[in-house]
């Protein structure tokens, strides 16, 4: 298979696999003290695995400010160090939150926010420019995310970004973005249990690339879950917000959702991939834009992970076989 995959419009070239960087940010909470990250971290591990990433062929880093209050940025900042310009990073913005308490306190869809974020982001970073910068406020009043593309440009113009995207789930507020002429990519949910036909629809027609976030549907498809089994207290699965689904709250994985990943095993694991390369391997399978972006905490996840690209994507009568087990 091809390893690499262009971003969208700007020929930005990036591994066919990028890696989402939310859970070495470690712990950081909501204001009620509801978990929004993946429990414990440790740092030194995580930037051991970015290294090995990086060894192993992956050139796309997608994190955000909000990602433990900063730290998901400073700890991949370091990790890069002076391997920065081999490869992609991309931030978000528009969450507010404060770094000593680790706490998310808001949002804030204002363009003179859009800049201070992007400037704390560069710094954390230690970079003078961020190769893809999203918006992070999901659900962003259309007129006011307008605005807020229009700033986008400006950044461009300034050479502090190369591109833009909007992270949602949402086709007509990502086509709102795709007007700009420096938006590349949508960043947006799917995976093999949770197709979105809509967005890869958009993402074709309007040249964008499609940045997949939960492609192992927050840590289903990796077929270590079990039903019943509690979680960390510090892991957002252990108090799901609404948007999660496959977890209940207090009881870990929903038996459901498990029984469908046992369904597809048989043709995910074909070819001698693991679940998780199977689950990658649908993605590229599914659009030539795709990028999945799966999270990693460890050297183990990481060569894992990258060792989906040489097993490439699944056939179309792959494709059409998961379709007829999930009844689509």
């Amino acid at each position: 298979m091809e390893t690499t995959r262009t971003l969208g419009r700007t020929g930005i070239e990036v591994s066919a696999l990028g890696f989402g960087c939310w859970a070495i940010g470690g712990e950081w909470q909501g204001t009620d003290g509801e978990p929004l990250g993946w429990g414990k971290v440790d740092d030194e591990e995580s930037v051991r695995a970015v290294r090995r990433a990086l060894d192993l062929g992956v050139t796309f880093f997608d994190t955000a400010d909000t990602y433990g209050a900063g730290h998901s940025e400073r700890v991949l900042g370091r990790a890069l160090g002076k391997r920065r310009d081999d490869v992609v990073v991309a931030t978000k913005w528009g969450n507010v939150f404060d770094e000593e308490t680790r706490t998310r306190t808001g949002v804030d869809d204002s363009p003179a926010y859009a800049r201070r974020a992007l400037t704390a982001s560069l710094r954390r970073l230690g970079t003078d420019h961020v190769d893809l910068y999203q918006l992070h406020i999901s659900d962003a009043d259309l007129d006011r995310a307008a605005e807020l593309r229009d700033t986008s440009e400006e950044f461009v113009r300034e050479g502090l970004i190369r591109a833009y995207a909007w992270s949602t789930d949402d086709p007509a507020r990502a086509a709102v973005f795709a007007e700009g002429e420096h938006c590349t990519a949508v960043q947006h949910a799917i995976n093999v249990l949770q197709d979105a036909p809509e967005m890869i629809a958009l993402c074709e027609e309007s040249n964008l690339a499609s940045v997949n976030r939960s492609p192992l549907a927050m840590g289903l498809l990796t077929g270590k879950r079990r039903s019943g089994e509690t979680l960390e207290a510090g892991d957002i699965r252990s108090r799901p917000p609404v948007w999660l689904q496959g977890f209940e709250a207090g009881s870990g994985a929903d038996p459901e959702w498990l029984g469908r990943v046992d369904a597809l095993r048989d043709v995910l694991t074909s070819g001698g991939r693991t679940l998780a390369q199977g689950a990658l391997a649908w993605l590229w399978a599914r659009s030539p834009r795709t990028v999945p972006i799966p999270g990693f905490r460890s050297v183990a996840q990481a060569e894992q992970n990258a060792g989906a690209l040489e097993k490439g994507p699944l056939t179309a009568g792959q494709l059409t076989e998961v379709d007829r087990i999930l009844g689509r």
